[in-house]
Protein backbone atom coordinates (compact mmCIF):
# COMPACT_ATOMS: atom_id res chain seq x y z
CA UNK A 1 0.00 0.00 0.00
CA UNK A 2 1.48 3.44 -0.56
CA UNK A 3 0.81 7.21 -0.73
CA UNK A 4 -0.41 8.23 -4.34
CA UNK A 5 0.71 11.48 -5.09
CA UNK A 6 0.76 14.20 -7.35
CA UNK A 7 2.68 17.21 -7.94
CA UNK A 8 1.33 20.44 -7.63
CA UNK A 9 1.75 23.59 -10.34
CA UNK A 10 4.96 24.54 -10.04
CA UNK A 11 2.89 28.28 -9.84
CA UNK A 12 1.12 27.06 -7.18
CA UNK A 13 4.60 26.32 -4.81
CA UNK A 14 6.13 29.58 -6.18
CA UNK A 15 3.17 31.20 -5.18
CA UNK A 16 3.43 30.09 -1.37
CA UNK A 17 6.78 30.62 -1.63
CA UNK A 18 6.45 33.87 -2.68
CA UNK A 19 7.50 35.37 1.25
CA UNK A 20 10.73 32.85 1.57
CA UNK A 21 14.05 33.97 -0.39
CA UNK A 22 15.07 30.44 1.03
CA UNK A 23 14.76 26.85 1.09
CA UNK A 24 15.41 23.78 1.93
CA UNK A 25 13.66 20.76 0.24
CA UNK A 26 12.94 17.43 1.75
CA UNK A 27 12.02 14.29 -0.64
CA UNK A 28 11.13 10.60 0.01
CA UNK A 29 12.04 7.43 -0.25
CA UNK A 30 9.54 5.25 -0.08
CA UNK A 31 6.04 6.15 -1.70
CA UNK A 32 7.14 9.38 -3.09
CA UNK A 33 10.01 7.80 -5.00
CA UNK A 34 8.14 5.32 -6.24
CA UNK A 35 5.41 6.87 -7.97
CA UNK A 36 8.35 9.49 -9.12
CA UNK A 37 6.69 12.92 -7.27
CA UNK A 38 9.65 13.20 -4.58
CA UNK A 39 12.31 11.02 -5.43
CA UNK A 40 16.04 11.91 -5.63
CA UNK A 41 15.21 12.96 -9.61
CA UNK A 42 12.04 14.99 -8.70
CA UNK A 43 13.86 16.85 -5.77
CA UNK A 44 17.07 17.91 -8.23
CA UNK A 45 14.52 19.05 -10.74
CA UNK A 46 13.05 20.70 -8.23
CA UNK A 47 15.82 22.34 -6.92
CA UNK A 48 16.85 23.81 -10.45
CA UNK A 49 13.43 25.79 -10.82
CA UNK A 50 13.63 27.35 -7.85
CA UNK A 51 17.15 28.48 -8.61
CA UNK A 52 16.29 29.55 -12.22
CA UNK A 53 13.04 31.32 -10.41
CA UNK A 54 15.80 33.04 -8.10
CA UNK A 55 15.26 31.17 -4.99
CA UNK A 56 18.39 30.08 -2.80
CA UNK A 57 18.28 26.18 -2.34
CA UNK A 58 20.35 26.20 1.52
CA UNK A 59 20.61 21.99 0.59
CA UNK A 60 18.37 19.46 -0.03
CA UNK A 61 17.87 15.64 1.53
CA UNK A 62 15.62 12.54 0.97
CA UNK A 63 14.32 11.12 3.89
CA UNK A 64 14.36 6.88 3.62
CA UNK A 65 10.70 7.19 4.80
CA UNK A 66 9.93 10.72 5.18
CA UNK A 67 6.26 9.56 7.69
CA UNK A 68 8.41 8.34 10.48
CA UNK A 69 11.33 9.15 12.74
CA UNK A 70 13.75 8.94 10.09
CA UNK A 71 12.69 12.45 9.81
CA UNK A 72 14.04 13.54 12.96
CA UNK A 73 17.35 12.00 12.56
CA UNK A 74 17.07 14.17 8.81
CA UNK A 75 16.31 17.40 10.49
CA UNK A 76 19.47 16.66 13.39
CA UNK A 77 21.92 15.42 10.47
CA UNK A 78 20.59 18.97 8.34
CA UNK A 79 20.70 21.26 11.46
CA UNK A 80 22.71 23.77 9.73
CA UNK A 81 21.41 23.75 6.26
CA UNK A 82 17.63 23.93 7.66
CA UNK A 83 18.67 26.93 9.91
CA UNK A 84 20.27 28.65 6.63
CA UNK A 85 16.63 28.37 5.32
CA UNK A 86 13.59 30.47 5.70
CA UNK A 87 11.37 27.79 4.97
CA UNK A 88 10.94 23.63 3.90
CA UNK A 89 9.39 22.42 0.79
CA UNK A 90 8.78 18.39 1.47
CA UNK A 91 7.88 16.53 -1.72
CA UNK A 92 6.39 13.61 0.15
CA UNK A 93 3.35 12.81 1.57
CA UNK A 94 0.80 15.12 3.77
CA UNK A 95 1.78 12.18 6.31
CA UNK A 96 4.97 13.76 5.68
CA UNK A 97 4.27 17.57 5.78
CA UNK A 98 3.09 16.72 8.83
CA UNK A 99 6.04 15.11 10.26
CA UNK A 100 8.13 17.50 9.31
CA UNK A 101 6.45 20.23 11.18
CA UNK A 102 6.99 18.28 14.29
CA UNK A 103 11.15 18.97 14.04
CA UNK A 104 11.16 22.40 12.83
CA UNK A 105 10.13 25.70 14.38
CA UNK A 106 9.59 27.14 10.54
CA UNK A 107 7.45 27.08 7.78
CA UNK A 108 6.86 23.89 5.81
CA UNK A 109 5.46 23.78 2.79
CA UNK A 110 3.73 20.93 0.43
CA UNK A 111 5.11 20.16 -3.11
CA UNK A 112 2.74 17.34 -3.22
CA UNK A 113 -1.20 16.51 -3.32
CA UNK A 114 -1.65 13.72 -1.56
CA UNK A 115 -4.77 11.91 -3.80
CA UNK A 116 -4.84 8.36 -2.11
CA UNK A 117 -3.72 5.03 -0.54
CA UNK A 118 -3.52 2.85 -3.84
CA UNK A 119 -1.76 -0.70 -4.61
CA UNK A 120 0.00 -1.13 -7.98
CA UNK A 121 -1.83 -3.38 -10.43
CA UNK A 122 0.85 -2.86 -13.19
CA UNK A 123 3.86 -0.92 -13.36
CA UNK A 124 2.58 2.49 -13.18
CA UNK A 125 -0.97 1.92 -12.36
CA UNK A 126 -2.36 2.17 -8.97
CA UNK A 127 -5.57 2.29 -7.70
CA UNK A 128 -7.54 3.13 -4.79
CA UNK A 129 -7.37 0.59 -2.22
CA UNK A 130 -8.69 1.55 1.14
CA UNK A 131 -10.65 4.42 2.12
CA UNK A 132 -9.71 3.93 5.73
CA UNK A 133 -13.11 4.31 6.81
CA UNK A 134 -13.11 2.31 10.01
CA UNK A 135 -16.33 0.10 8.74
CA UNK A 136 -14.99 -2.60 6.74
CA UNK A 137 -17.37 -5.12 5.15
CA UNK A 138 -14.95 -7.11 2.44
CA UNK A 139 -16.13 -9.71 4.33
CA UNK A 140 -18.96 -9.62 2.91
CA UNK A 141 -17.82 -8.50 -0.31
CA UNK A 142 -14.96 -11.37 -1.72
CA UNK A 143 -11.94 -8.33 -0.70
CA UNK A 144 -13.28 -5.89 -3.10
CA UNK A 145 -13.95 -2.75 -1.63
CA UNK A 146 -17.13 -1.04 -2.88
CA UNK A 147 -16.06 2.23 -1.17
CA UNK A 148 -13.51 2.32 -3.54
CA UNK A 149 -14.49 0.53 -6.18
CA UNK A 150 -17.22 1.84 -6.83
CA UNK A 151 -18.32 5.69 -7.74
CA UNK A 152 -20.95 6.15 -5.60
CA UNK A 153 -19.96 4.30 -2.87
CA UNK A 154 -22.45 2.32 -2.53
CA UNK A 155 -22.83 -0.71 -0.32
CA UNK A 156 -26.46 -3.07 -1.20
CA UNK A 157 -25.86 -3.53 -4.87
CA UNK A 158 -25.30 -2.01 -8.39
CA UNK A 159 -27.01 1.11 -9.23
CA UNK A 160 -29.55 1.48 -12.37
CA UNK A 161 -27.26 2.81 -14.33
CA UNK A 162 -24.80 -0.12 -14.60
CA UNK A 163 -24.74 -1.37 -18.44
CA UNK A 164 -23.69 -5.17 -19.25
CA UNK A 165 -20.92 -5.29 -16.09
CA UNK A 166 -19.66 -1.55 -16.85
CA UNK A 167 -20.39 1.51 -14.32
CA UNK A 168 -22.10 4.44 -15.58
CA UNK A 169 -19.50 7.11 -14.64
CA UNK A 170 -16.61 5.79 -16.62
CA UNK A 171 -17.59 3.39 -19.26
CA UNK A 172 -14.21 1.91 -19.22
CA UNK A 173 -14.52 0.05 -15.46
CA UNK A 174 -15.60 -2.54 -14.56
CA UNK A 175 -18.97 -2.05 -12.39
CA UNK A 176 -17.84 -2.79 -8.20
CA UNK A 177 -21.10 -5.18 -7.76
CA UNK A 178 -20.22 -7.17 -11.13
CA UNK A 179 -16.79 -7.96 -9.88
CA UNK A 180 -18.07 -8.90 -6.61
CA UNK A 181 -20.91 -11.12 -8.14
CA UNK A 182 -18.48 -13.36 -9.99
CA UNK A 183 -16.07 -13.05 -7.09
CA UNK A 184 -18.25 -14.26 -4.63
CA UNK A 185 -19.56 -17.11 -7.08
CA UNK A 186 -16.12 -18.40 -7.73
CA UNK A 187 -15.82 -18.90 -4.12
CA UNK A 188 -19.68 -20.35 -4.04
CA UNK A 189 -20.49 -17.36 -1.37
CA UNK A 190 -23.77 -15.66 -3.69
CA UNK A 191 -25.59 -15.39 -0.35
CA UNK A 192 -23.59 -12.66 0.75
CA UNK A 193 -25.27 -10.69 -1.79
CA UNK A 194 -28.49 -10.61 0.24
CA UNK A 195 -26.90 -9.29 2.73
CA UNK A 196 -28.09 -5.58 3.47
CA UNK A 197 -25.47 -3.12 4.95
CA UNK A 198 -27.00 -0.17 6.71
CA UNK A 199 -25.86 3.41 5.79
CA UNK A 200 -22.04 4.15 6.74
CA UNK A 201 -21.89 6.05 10.29
CA UNK A 202 -19.31 8.74 9.04
CA UNK A 203 -18.95 9.73 12.89
CA UNK A 204 -18.43 6.00 13.82
CA UNK A 205 -14.93 7.00 15.14
CA UNK A 206 -14.69 10.94 15.63
CA UNK A 207 -12.22 12.42 14.30
CA UNK A 208 -9.11 13.62 14.80
CA UNK A 209 -9.17 9.18 14.98
CA UNK A 210 -6.54 7.91 17.42
CA UNK A 211 -5.93 4.48 18.48
CA UNK A 212 -4.63 3.68 22.00
CA UNK A 213 -2.31 0.54 23.34
CA UNK A 214 -1.52 0.23 26.66
CA UNK A 215 2.24 -1.06 27.50
CA UNK A 216 1.38 -4.51 26.91
CA UNK A 217 -0.04 -3.41 23.87
CA UNK A 218 -3.86 -3.93 24.44
CA UNK A 219 -6.10 -2.12 22.76
CA UNK A 220 -8.09 0.66 24.92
Amino acid sequence: MKSITRQKPYEEIAGQLEKFSRVFLVGCGTCATVVRTGGVEQVAAMEGKLQESGFLVTGWTVIPTACDEMTAASAQENETALGNASCILVMACALGVQRMSLYVKKPVIPALDTMFMGMEESPGYYVEACDQCGQCILGYTAGICPVTACHKGLLNGPCGGTNRGKCEVDTDKDCAFTLIYQRLKEQNRLELMKYYHPPRNAQVIPKPRVKYLDTEGVEQ
